[in-house]
């Protein structure tokens, strides 16, 4: 398998800037992700957001690691790309847009090329798992959490 990823959206019933708010609070993102365990920043921007930080996921058949550069382009853009770890390549990106009357869709999208060795490892049923949780899932996270509170 060379790749592992994808794209989903949801409609959320709130205002872009309280979606925003939940998204760029990336330490607090084990709480409402599912798999994602673990998040240490190890670097922070003038704002005190994290930018450079460790992450620990549960794929299922085996936990990865991964160190990830974020970049935030608010209040509509949150993306980033893996340094190192065990996948062999991993970028991502949230976007939102306002759809007016305080509602806004939130879009994720996930591309990971988990290498020959994890590619092995992730197949069939497997693979079909991990995209349930890590790509089609996460919109839906994502507005639990916003509406939720």
């Amino acid at each position: 398998m060379g790749h592992l990823g994808g794209s989903a959206s949801a409609e959320i019933d709130a205002p872009l800037e309280e979606v925003w708010a939940v998204l760029q609070d990336v330490m607090a993102a084990p709480e409402w992700q599912g798999g994602l365990d673990k998040v240490t920043a190890l670097e922070r921007d003038a704002d005190g957001r994290a930018t450079l930080v460790d992450t620990e996921a549960d794929i299922k058949v085996r936990r990865v690691k991964s160190r990830v550069r974020i970049r935030y382009e608010g209040p509509t853009r949150l993306s980033w790309t893996q340094e190192k770890g065990d996948m062999k390549s991993v970028d991502a990106v949230w976007e939102l847009e306002d759809l007016g009357n305080g509602r806004t869709r939130a879009s994720y999208r996930l591309d990971a090329d988990p290498g020959r060795v994890l590619g092995l490892i992730i197949r069939g049923p497997v693979e079909a798992a991990s995209r349930a949780i890590f790509v089609n899932g996460r919109p839906g996270e994502l507005r639990r959490r916003v509406e939720g509170g």
